[in-house]
Formats: structure tokens, sequence, C-alpha cells
């Protein structure tokens, strides 16, 4: 018995067409960079693309202007450009409409996630003259920073750590952090020698 692949084949333009729009589309509905991962894991999860075919369309339409994309935090970012959104509106009607709806249930579905893992940031580098490792840790909500933190660490073990530690446990730590720093700390009384009395 032959397996069927589960992704639809896209050789004729048209298909081709179709699903770089509809990559157009989701990145133009999440309305926030979106990660290669995220778009690919969308493209897997709802069996329209494999792989491969994600990885060469977001090249091509990079590579024709459709795209923009930008490098943070070792993750490659995609945004659609104004002749990406061109482009959209002029070959909208060969997305399906039911495929268009249920690209924006994806959306209202991850959005919370995908804007979440956008605002949340940590990574390291090493600076040589020190020879030491700088971990920067941030949380940004519409573009504007709510906290930063920069660390000196000796080790690139302590610095992925780090890094790893704030992304998964960031609400605690940032709740931690601002509580700590709001609380009054308790005064040192301070003691008269008893001599002096």
């Amino acid at each position: 018995m032959v397996q069927q692949d589960m992704y639809p084949s896209d050789s004729s333009e048209e298909q081709q067409i179709e699903s770089k729009i509809m990559l157009l589309f989701l990145i133009d509905k999440m309305d926030l960079p979106m990660s290669n991962s995220q778009i690919t894991q969308f493209a897997l999860e709802e069996h329209y693309l494999n792989y491969y075919k994600v990885q060469l369309y977001l090249t091509e339409m990079v590579n024709i202007g459709y795209l923009d994309s930008s490098q943070d935090n070792n993750t490659t970012r995609y945004t659609i450009t104004d002749d990406g959104m061109l482009a959209l509106e002029a070959f909208m009607h060969y997305i399906p409409q039911s495929v268009r709806a249920r690209i924006c249930k994806y959306v209202a579905d991850n959005r919370k996630i995908v804007k979440q893992d956008f605002e949340i940031v940590a990574n390291h580098f090493y600076d040589f003259e020190k020879k030491e490792y700088i971990v920067k840790c941030g949380v940004y909500e519409d573009d504007m920073m709510l906290m930063e933190l920069n660390l000196t660490v000796v080790s690139k073990d302590q610095a992925i750590a780090i890094c790893n530690n704030w992304k998964s446990n960031v609400d605690n730590l940032y709740g931690q952090i601002i509580h700590t720093m709001l609380s009054k700390q308790p005064k040192e009384e301070t003691v008269i020698p008893t001599e002096s009395l």
C-alpha cells in the first residue's frame, strides 16, 4: 500500500501562488513579526505545506520584497511589506473563503502566544575584551520596554540557563523583581551603647 502525502501537492503555478498568498495572509492577520518556526508550525499543523515548501516560499518572498526578514535572538522573524500587501490584495481570490476562515481562527487562537514570544527577549554574547558572557533579558509591550536586565556571568552554560529560565518563567520573575523593588525593607534599629547613658 502506498502512503499518500498528507500535504497537498502545489506543483502548478496557481497552487504555488495560493500557498504564498496564504502565508502573506497569515502574517498580515497576525499583525506581529512571526518567527520562521511559528509560520512553519502553522503550515504543518493545518496540513497546508511541508517544511521545505514553507522555507522555499519564505525565501522567495523575501527576495522579491513581499516580506521583510530580521534576526532577533537567533530567530528569523517576518513582516509583510507594502509590496506584499499589494500582492495580497491583488491575489486574495486565490485563497478559498474556508481557508481564510481557518487562518483567522488560527490567528485568534494563537496570537497571544506569538505576541508573548515576541515581547520576551533573552540572549547572550561573549565579550572578548572582558572574557565573560553578557546576558540581556527583557520584557516589552507594544514597543515599550517594561524591564531590561543586563547580567555578567563566567560561562556559556550559565548564560544559556539564565536565558532559558527567563523565557520559561518570565511572569514569575518579573513579578518577583517588581514586588521586591516596591517592598519596604525594614530599617535596621540603631543600638545605643549603654555606657553612654
